[in-house]
């Protein structure tokens, strides 16, 4: 039979409860004949707990020790997904990232994976062993342990199926797949039975919380099968139809995609503006502002330059909320010697997103889009394209308000007429 890993995430490893339901899940797999690989997150609360605690001490803790705090969250619940298969008479054996070892640069709190060794899963898988990994963690060249920022577990997850060749990966997660946008803001949103890698790419990106950006990444670079689905189903429900549950996440030519325009909205409220006003306007200005963000292991996002007659420049970025404190701070530091008049920063600030494969073969989309938030009276502060997508940014408290609108406007209620 198959070799199969699974995800599952942190609801779905939220209480001793369901952590049982997802071993009687993987038991119904293995019975099926199927060698299962599990990567599990931390109980759903337990990252920020533990986090939440080091930033009461200090806001700007040593990010080594973070990671060395924020790995025992995938510790305890991979431990505890063992002894629970175990109690069903299942075969199983955790392991922690560094115990294989997965490899990674030294990037604390968002290190990338270099290699993962697979020698000893698959010498528990032919043992006739489940094998339990944990997400989101690693251990750098001088062994120190390191995680791969929030949502880490499924770049785990898809990097370990890509490692071991295995026929699958399965996301397991607290809704039934990928929807065309997030359903607790639009009631009438639909889900999607399939999307293309390069519309997940761009949706994971700009914000929607069902796939980690580099799990995508992962799967689309090394061809590995990804499907999304959900965890809090019966776990004794028929596998034939789970295995045809949630979503399948395909290369585009694989499939008889459908002729939508616009496939999704995505949206993320974590987003913060930093804006310098009155910037000499000299070659290399856009490096001297972004260089020292950079070497802060800083990611931005959405860039905006205004030239003005008098010879300077205004020069926008948005970055992860999470980020501000620090990037406002490296931008601080460098106001006079760029020559800056003024340093504005805003952490309220959201984006919205079109995205669609469709959009490269039609025109108008982006000022239908335009014209939808204009008719609710939403402004626009800055605006980024792609071939596939167009993001917006705007004031946080008009997200929900824009996501129902571009839902409307592009009738995403509705089924697409097929190919």
């Amino acid at each position: 039979m198959s070799l199969i890993v699974h995800k599952y995430g942190g609801t779905s490893m939220g209480s001793l409860e369901r952590i049982k339901n997802v071993a009687k899940r993987v038991a119904k797999w293995y019975a099926a004949g199927h060698k299962i690989v599990v990567v599990p997150s931390a109980m759903a609360g337990e990252t920020n707990r533990l986090l939440g605690m080091a930033k009461d001490i200090n806001e700007l803790a040593d990010r080594r020790e973070l990671d060395m705090l924020a790995a025992t969250g995938e510790q305890v619940s991979s431990a505890l997904l063992v002894i629970a298969l175990q109690n069903e008479g299942i075969p199983a054996r955790s392991y922690a990232g560094w115990q294989l070892p997965i490899r990674t640069d030294k990037s604390y709190t968002k290190a990338r994976i270099e290699s993962i060794n697979g020698d000893r899963i698959t010498k528990d898988l032919n043992k006739g062993k489940v094998v339990v990994v944990t997400g989101f963690q690693g251990v750098d060249e001088d062994g120190n342990i390191t995680t791969l920022g929030r949502g880490g577990s499924d770049t785990s997850a898809v990097a370990i199926a890509a490692a071991i060749k295995a026929e699958e990966c399965l996301i397991f997660t607290d809704v039934d797949g990928v929807y065309t946008t997030d359903p607790r803001i639009e009631p009438d949103a639909r889900r999607m039975p399939f999307v293309s890698f390069e519309e997940m790419l761009e949706m994971a990106s700009l914000g929607s919380k069902v796939l980690q950006i580099r799990a995508v990444e992962f799967a689309g670079k090394y061809h590995v099968p990804l499907r999304v689905l959900s965890s809090l189903t019966d776990p004794d429900m028929d596998l034939e139809v789970e295995k045809n549950s949630g979503t399948l996440i395909t290369l585009e030519e694989n499939t008889n995609m459908e002729a939508a325009v616009v496939s999704g909205i995505a949206f993320s409220r974590d987003e913060a503006k930093i804006t310098l006003l009155g910037v000499p306007d000299n070659p290399g200005v856009a490096h001297s502002i972004l260089d020292p963000i950079a070497q802060a292991n800083i990611d931005v996002d959405m860039i905006i330059q205004n030239t003005s007659v008098d010879g300077t420049t205004d020069f926008s970025f948005t970055i992860n909320r999470s980020d501000f404190a620090r990037a406002r701070e490296v931008i601080e530091q460098i106001v006079s010697t760029i020559g800056a008049r003024e340093m504005i920063a805003d952490d309220k600030i959201a984006k919205v997103s079109i995205v669609g494969i469709g959009m490269r073969s039609h025109s108008g989309v982006a000022a239908k889009m335009f014209r939808a938030l204009s008719q609710e009276g939403i402004n626009i502060m800055m605006i980024s394209t792609s071939e596939i997508k167009t993001s917006v940014a705007i004031e946080d408290k008009y997200m929900e308000l824009a996501v129902r609108a571009l839902h409307k406007a592009f009738e995403l209620d509705k089924e697409p007429v097929k190919l």
